[in-house]
């Protein structure tokens, strides 16, 4: 039974304090990247970067902090910092209307999560749609600043999902407009 229970981050995701940059710090790797660089770029802004995993000439920073600064005219990459999905996902929706389109790595076990409900579910994959949802298959592999990867691999307890926003241009139907502000 359910009754009770409250939806949260996994353990390898955040401590008591909050966000660990340990575990935030998950930098796509190039293998991946190039394959939806490919089909749906080419992208030109990573939007949730570091300057050792960013994977477009322009990019943010932490402290040039992405959900502060504006997302017009670029087409955008964002792997976000998984602690704080929502703000990302509400970030995404705000700036759409003025990019060339966004895709956003995000976990894929977390659909029951208020920012999968509200960001997500009531606009994905219906006719005329702006946003896409694309289940990865398996476990992805990240880059991870100093950590040395073992036979096994680096894989995270989770499988993930790609979140594609069409560029707004190709939409027809403006119905997502009205959850953009």
């Amino acid at each position: 039974m359910l009754v009770g229970f409250k939806a949260q981050n996994h353990v390898q995701q955040t401590s008591a304090r909050g966000a660990r940059d340990d575990v935030d710090d998950r930098g796509t790797r190039w293998e991946d990247f190039n394959v939806w660089n490919a089909e749906f770029g080419p992208f030109t802004l990573d939007a949730a970067a570091a300057p050792h995993n960013a994977k477009v000439k322009t990019y943010y920073t932490r402290e040039d902090n992405g959900l502060e600064r504006s997302w017009a005219g670029f087409k955008v990459w964002c792997n976000p910092p998984y602690s704080d999905l929502g703000a990302w996902l509400q970030k995404a929706w705000s700036e759409w209307g003025s990019t060339h389109g966004i895709v956003m790595l995000v976990p894929a076990n977390r659909v029951e999560q208020k920012w999968w409900q509200e960001w997500v579910e009531p606009f994905r994959d219906y006719p005329g749609s702006a946003l896409r949802v694309r289940f990865l298959p398996g476990r992805l592999r990240f880059d991870r600043p100093g950590v040395e990867i073992g036979p096994k691999g680096d894989r995270p307890p989770f499988g993930c999902a790609l979140l594609i926003w069409e560029d707004p241009a190709s939409i027809r139907s403006g119905s997502e407009e009205e959850h953009r502000a």
